[in-house]
């Protein structure tokens, strides 16, 4: 309930400062397991994304956002709550496995969920090479991967700034990827690389942007 009641205030605000152009929401499947694999450009692409898409889509977002206090963090932890945010630690490998194995009982139970694959948000435009969470998690719950790509986000909140600024922004669903190749070895490095490479260049492709530290795509094998 309460997740449509934010949808329903922060969706026309969002309309209001940032008339989105919204692009292939019918590539985003109605039920079953889905991953938004999105480029990172801003904070708020993790409100963006989830007020747009036909579905729920989960997020992993620091566990500091669920500790605050006051009338203020009461409101901080329900708006991340209703958006699909889900509080994880960070900073320790045993962290990021234990972020990967929220983000799978997400898609084990048939949810959606939204991943950057790059790791971080990007300073200066450029795409980052992705990292290999993103093919453990769709060759692990054998599900799509929908790429998506945000513009304008960064000029609505840029890094460091603590509140938002109305600027327009873009939101593209590509179309669904599939990996039928590398079903089954999620536990395979090379499979990994060649799965998240495939995504990176879906992203690449929709957004734009300029590569980096990409260095040679790993061939399939």
């Amino acid at each position: 309930m309460f997740y449509l009641l934010v949808r329903f205030v922060l969706r026309p605000l969002f309309w209001l400062t940032c008339r989105p152009t919204i692009t292939g929401r019918e590539n985003v499947p109605a039920t079953g397991p889905v991953i938004l694999a999105s480029n990172h450009l801003s904070f708020i692409d993790s409100i963006a994304i989830p007020l747009v898409a036909p579905r729920k889509v989960g997020y992993l977002a620091k566990a500091e956002y669920w500790q605050g206090s006051g009338f203020t963090g009461w409101l901080q932890r329900a708006l991340f709550t209703a958006l699909g945010a889900l509080p994880v630690e960070r900073g320790t490998h045993r962290a990021a496995q234990a972020a990967l194995d929220t983000a799978l009982g997400v898609l084990q139970t048939g949810g959606a969920f939204g991943i950057y694959p790059e790791g971080t948000r990007s300073k200066d435009g450029r795409l980052a090479r992705g990292k290999t969470g993103v093919a453990w998690l769709a060759l692990t719950a054998d599900c799509p991967v929908v790429p998506v790509a945000v513009a304008g986000t960064d000029r609505v909140q840029p890094v460091g700034a603590s509140w938002p600024r109305p600027h327009r922004v873009s939101i593209t669903f590509g179309t669904p990827l599939t990996f039928h190749e590398q079903r089954g070895q999620a536990g395979r490095g090379p499979a990994r690389r060649v799965v998240t490479d495939r995504v990176m260049e879906a992203i690449a492709e929709l957004s734009g942007q300029e590569k980096a530290g990409w260095g040679t795509t790993t061939a399939a094998p």
